[in-house]
């Protein structure tokens, strides 16, 4: 072939050769030698059409034929040919394959988080500009609390402006500036207001479902302080966040502090540093040492808990808070040091602690009135949730459930029994310290219409006796033993409930069986014989006439055939606190271990009374604020605690205890409504209660002697209080129990009980007579007592100026008509019994009212009626 005719040789990589060369190439491989992998045919239905033809499409896929990874000839991964991106944001990122798809950029992350700060820039800065700067002297306006009795009219108003006072920063002195930095915020004086940590702990906490925390900074303290109400959301604490900011970079150090030390809370209804100077010291703040400061720095740490007045709650005694007060004043001065604010030459100038005035609150709040607003604040603060910091604030208008005819004849009740029984000149060692309390509830509501507390926090008495825990209750705990039996049944009843008809046997020195019908043992192995305060052999006996008698040793084995759980069940369903309970399943678990409060044990016995409907007790009908009635309050929701035929029946056998048994003094004092009782009194005499109800009011009163100064307050016998060998619940309580109810109940029309209908199976204890006893019957009340197992009658007293001469406590004085006295047992048997594992009474017969005190302490703590 001729040259002319021949074609030009092709450059490599050119022409359609080329193109069918790069189409076949596998993505990702550029240039490399071809491998032997089957491709579609370009004529075929699914064939990638050539992006361009002629030579200038050769030239285009030649250079990516040859190029990087990652592309094909064709323009690239199934995608055509690199066609732009239009969206705002390439995300998932369309320039990249499978999961890196999902990886963002740099620039995306930097754009973002750009944005983000911007966006939180820009609110806060909103957020701040937004805000005002708090103002003292807004948050300072006075405000009263008042209460109101029963009917409307005003009881007492408390706090107010004389609490609350202003002072510029050169009117508080350095040394209270220099311990409250130390203690509460040490860079205060560098900081920018806020505590990056402290907030992220408050989010963190809120974001898992937790309560609210405060800032932790004095300027967030500050601005918190400036917030009157309890209102603890998240906008809340943004808002202060954002105040906090603006103060730290607009205003002087000395005015933040300054605003701080005028709104914070010292406890004793004081707001700010002068009154709290005022409260605590009786001076103006700019007088104030450096040991006084530090105090003062230390109670705001928490003044419910570092008042030494006391405060809410059990960990809030005056005991318990004055130690706590001590330890973090001493430590406040110490911090001082440790920062530099105080040199230690002068820390150690101060070892005791300094000297508190009296509370001005408590000197107001005289007689019963400091307890009653006491104990409406405390169900105010239970319903709403309010602090006592809150409370203190002021704005409440609250309205109780105390009516003032009752609580005058409550506190007459008492103090005439004291003036009439106690002589502390004569009998120093004896009459000194002996305490009264007394609680009485509406049946039919649970509302709290009078008590007796102490005589008065004006006389330095704080604790409020109707409200104290700490005073086992005795014998007045056997009617739930019963309530158990009756509800749950015994062993030996298999399941059914008992009537109070079934015998146990009432012998001294029995020896109780665990439920397994083993005996217990006591400290030293031996088996455990339960102590009746008699020695008197009465054999087995009926519940009924154990509870009339008050006999433990019935009750002690009693318990262990129904089970401590189910005793506890049904005393919890009446309305006694578990945590007052004694945990022990032990034999003096019956017999009144226990220690709930003169309130509760009122509230607990209204069941009964109610026919097994409780109402848990409650002193406030009804709280304002602002004009605003809070929700919440009124007559709480009644529930079932037992069957009303188990009530009524526990009833009955309570009014056979005030007709027949150890509460008769009820009835000698001319107290003649139909009323239920129990008395109740512990091992070596340290209390005695009574316990009882109509069907209008139920009411406790207890006895007992501790020493209110002392750091334990232990309880102290009463052996010899009053110049008589021992105190029973029949004696002074019951004399104040029925003065009280008659003058309570003067003009109520009598109301009978209802009618207690037969329940339960005779399931007579193991060992248990016949029907037909062959045992002599214990003797009735109408026989004499035994002379060797009982105290002899005392001649009666002579007769003066032709007036009785019985004193409302002498359980066994009988006043004739001609005026003279007769003494004697009118129980027919002994009373009730203390418990012990062994031995027999310590106490001798007396003359003197009251009954031979008791052993000392065994295994079992027992107690008597």
């Amino acid at each position: 072939m001729s040259e002319h005719r021949r074609k030009p040789p092709q450059p490599e990589g050119s022409g359609r050769a080329a193109a069918r060369r790069a189409a076949q190439q596998r993505p990702g491989r550029g240039a490399g030698p071809a491998r032997d992998v089957p491709t579609a045919s370009p004529s075929g239905p699914y064939a990638e059409p050539p992006g361009h033809g002629g030579r200038a499409g050769s030239r285009r896929a030649a250079p990516r034929g040859s190029g990087g990874r990652g592309r094909d000839a064709a323009g690239g991964a199934g995608r055509g040919p690199g066609r732009p991106d239009k969206r705002l944001i390439n995300y998932p990122r369309s320039d990249k394959d499978g999961w890196q798809r999902f990886v963002p950029s740099w620039k995306l992350v930097c754009g973002t988080a750009f944005g983000f700060f911007a966006i939180v820039t820009a609110g806060a800065g909103i957020g701040i500009a937004s805000v005002n700067t708090p103002d003292p002297n807004k948050a300072a306006q006075a405000q009263n609390n008042v209460f109101f009795w029963a009917d409307g009219t005003q009881m007492v108003a408390t706090g107010g402006s004389m609490n609350r006072q202003i002072v510029p920063i050169d009117k508080i002195p350095k040394s209270m500036q220099n311990a409250v930095i130390s203690a509460e915020n040490e860079s205060f004086e560098t900081d920018k207001g806020v505590d990056p940590m402290g907030i992220a702990r408050a989010v963190w906490n809120m974001a898992k479902g937790g309560s609210t925390q405060g800032g932790s900074t004095i300027t967030q303290q500050y601005v918190k302080n400036t917030y009157l109400d309890s209102d603890q959301t998240l906008k809340r604490k943004v808002t202060e966040l954002f105040i906090s900011i603006k103060l730290g970079v607009s205003e002087e150090k000395d005015t933040i502090l300054a605003g701080y030390l005028n709104t914070a809370y010292y406890g004793r209804d004081a707001y700010g540093i002068q009154a709290a100077s005022r409260a605590y010291f009786g001076k103006d703040c700019k007088d104030l040492t450096p040991s006084e400061s530090a105090f003062l720095a230390s109670v705001l740490k928490g003044p419910n808990l570092y008042n030494p007045d006391g405060g809410v709650g059990t960990a809030a005694t005056p005991e318990k808070n004055t130690e706590r007060a001590k330890e973090r004043w001493a430590w406040v001065l110490d911090r001082e040091v440790a920062v530099g604010r105080m040199q230690k030459a002068e820390r150690d100038q101060f070892t005791e602690f300094p000297k508190i005035v009296d509370s001005e609150q408590a000197r107001s709040l005289s007689g019963q009135t400091g307890y009653l607003v006491d104990t409406a604040k405390k169900y105010v603060m239970k319903v709403t949730g309010l602090t006592a910091e809150e409370m203190a604030r002021g704005g409440y208008q609250i309205k109780t459930t105390f009516q003032k005819p009752k609580v005058d004849s409550l506190v007459k009740a008492v103090e005439d029994t004291r003036n009439n029984f106690l002589d502390e000149k004569a009998r120093p060692e004896y009459d000194t310290f002996v305490q009264f309390g007394a609680a009485s509830v509406d049946v039919k509501s649970g509302a709290i219409v009078a008590l007796y507390g102490g005589p008065g926090m004006d006389k330095k008495y704080f604790s409020n006796n109707a409200d104290t825990l700490g005073v086992p209750v005795g014998s007045t705990w056997k009617p739930y033993v019963l309530a158990a039996a009756m509800q749950y049944g015994t062993q030996n009843s298999h399941s059914q409930g008992i009537s109070a008809d079934s015998k146990y046997n009432a012998n001294d020195l029995t020896v109780i069986n665990n439920r397994d019908g083993k005996p217990l043992r006591d400290a030293s192995g031996k088996p455990f014989k339960q102590k009746n305060e008699s020695t008197y052999p009465y054999g087995y006996v009926t519940l009924n006439e154990a509870m009339e008698k008050s006999i433990n040793v019935p009750f002690a084995q009693l318990v262990f055939d129904v089970g401590h759980n189910k005793v506890r069940d049904v005393a919890e369903a009446t309305g006694i606190l578990k945590d007052s309970m004694n945990p022990n399943n032990d034999a003096s678990f019956a017999l009144g271990t226990s220690t709930p409060s003169a309130i509760r044990m009122a509230d607990s016995y209204a069941t009964f009374a109610a026919s097994g409907t409780h109402h848990d007790p409650f002193s406030v009908t009804s709280v304002e604020k602002d004009g605003k009635e809070l929700p919440g309050f009124g007559t709480p929701k009644e529930q079932r605690a037992m069957d009303d035929a188990i009530a009524d029946n526990v009833t009955k056998v309570l009014e056979n205890v005030v007709d027949n048994g150890t509460g008769t003094k009820v009835r000698k004092l001319g107290f003649t409504r139909p009323a239920a009782g129990k008395t109740g009194t512990t091992d070596q005499n340290k209390s005695a209660w009574f316990v009882g109800y109509t069907p209008e009011l139920s009411t406790s009163v207890a006895l007992f002697r501790t020493d209110p100064n002392s750091k334990d307050k232990k309880l102290i016998s009463m052996n010899g209080v009053g110049g008589v060998d021992s105190i029973h619940g029949g004696d002074i309580p019951a004399a104040i129990w029925t003065e009280y109810m008659k003058e309570a109940l003067k003009g109520v029309p009598v109301k009978e009980f209802p009618e207690a209908e037969k329940i339960g199976v005779t399931a007579d204890a193991s060992g248990a007579p016949s029907p037909s006893p062959s045992f002599s019957p214990s003797p009735s009340p109408s026989m004499p007592s035994p002379s060797a197992s009982s105290s002899p009658p005392v001649s009666p007293s002579p007769s003066k100026g032709g007036k009785p001469t019985c004193k409302p406590w002498e359980l066994y004085c009988i006043p004739d008509t001609n005026g003279g006295t007769n003494s004697g047992n009118t129980n027919g048997g002994p009373g009730g019994g203390t418990g012990g594992p062994s031995g027999s009474p310590s106490g001798s017969p007396s003359g003197r009212p009251g009954r031979p005190g008791g052993t000392s302490w065994g295994t079992s703590m027992g107690t008597s009626g």
